[in-house]
């Protein structure tokens, strides 16, 4: 697969850094995080990262705990900060994602993030829960690749929560989960957003 340079989900993209601050709210959560052009919601913080942040269950108090496509660290932060006993891997290939991430991370106080590209994460760890917005737009074939990776990594109890925009495939989406063998529920649909619940079957 061809992945144009200037795209988030590229390792080393080309675009020129221009780096800027964001503000994040969600909930108690009120940050300003460093952000960088060439990285996913790179202008402001994505309405599905919101979403999720404001939708999706909260984050088991303890374990590892993953943030899948992690971009400059919006969903590890605020996992860490509401469970600081918990060990949040904040993973994506985008070098200048990562770097973003343990410079915000370090900035929010969040000690308990551990920022990582994918193949720095031991093949031991299980997840107790996973959290992303994921890349749709890297192709379903693709997409479907990184999530039955890391879908497979959760502990038994483990969940999943994806945020997944309507009209780029949620439904769909969930279909092919399903029919992999999971257990899907759509718990939430709000401002054109789905987010799915995704659990070994």
């Amino acid at each position: 697969m061809s992945i144009p340079k200037n795209h988030y989900f590229n390792p080393t993209p080309e675009v020129a850094s221009k780096p800027h601050t964001v503000r994040l709210r969600a909930g108690a959560l009120d940050l300003e995080l460093q952000a960088d052009r060439g990285v996913f919601g790179a202008r402001r913080i994505d309405l599905g990262t919101l979403t999720l942040l404001k939708e999706a269950p909260a984050p088991p108090a303890e374990g590892d705990i993953l943030d899948l496509g992690a971009g400059y660290g919006p969903i590890a932060i605020a996992l860490a900060k509401a469970s600081p006993k918990a060990r949040i891997w904040a993973v994506d290939v985008n070098e200048r994602a990562l770097e973003l991430s343990r410079t915000n991370a370090e900035a929010a106080g969040a000690a308990n993030v551990t920022v990582a590209a994918p193949d720095e994460v031991p093949d031991g760890v299980r997840f107790a829960a996973i959290y992303s917005n994921p890349p749709v737009r890297v192709g379903k074939a693709a997409m479907h690749e990184i999530l039955d990776r890391w879908l497979d990594r959760l502990a038994p109890a483990g969940a999943a929560y994806l945020v997944v925009q309507r009209n780029l495939g949620s439904d769909s989406l969930a279909a092919w989960l399903a029919a992999s063998g999971r257990d899907v529920d759509r718990l939430k649909s709000k401002k054109g957003y789905r987010i799915l619940r995704v659990r070994a079957a």
